[in-house]
């Protein structure tokens, strides 16, 4: 087994800490997504696939557990990083997953206009609104996790959004 690379792992600050307000503001856009009515599970899958390509080691760890804790199978997030190579997402999923791409790779893409298409045969304007929003919000926390070196392995999910879920 391999050594832990401490220099990787040492967290540089703690922005719930340090800065308290903007933390609460960012988790306040949290508390509005999971409250928009876009499904928990595509919310989820949203976010690890950002994290995925964002290399955000912190967050892909956290929402493999939420997705793990609320059902999703293994063979789907094992397969989501070749989503568009295998039979286990829905339609709506694909045009998310299609769409959070090109969000999150904005610099590089610019949301081409067959990407849009596409998903708002799956989204009307507010799910789209809020699906956009969940892309951003976890293109911010990736950044922040990436920036401050936030230790991946250490985020367990909560008892009482185990206990919300059942």
């Amino acid at each position: 087994m391999e050594a832990k690379n401490e220099m990787a792992f040492t967290e540089r600050f703690n922005y719930a800490k340090v800065a308290p307000g903007a933390y609460r503001a960012m988790s306040g856009l949290e508390h509005y997504l999971h409250e928009s009515g876009l499904e928990e599970s595509l919310l989820h899958l949203v976010k690890l696939r950002t994290s995925q390509i964002n290399g955000c080691a912190y967050c892909i760890d956290m929402h493999w557990k939420d997705l793990k804790s609320i059902g999703v199978e293994d063979q789907r997030l094992y397969e989501l990083n070749a989503w568009r190579e295998t039979p286990f997402y829905s339609d709506r999923e694909r045009a998310a997953l299609a769409w959070t791409e090109a969000v999150t790779r904005v610099a590089d893409t610019h949301v081409p206009d067959e990407i849009y298409e596409e998903v708002r045969q799956h989204f009307n304007e507010k799910e789209l609104a809020d699906l956009t929003l969940a892309v951003a919000a976890i293109n911010a926390w990736n950044r922040l996790a990436i920036s401050a070196r936030t230790e991946p392995g250490t985020y367990q999910v909560s008892k009482m959004k185990l206990q919300k879920e059942a």
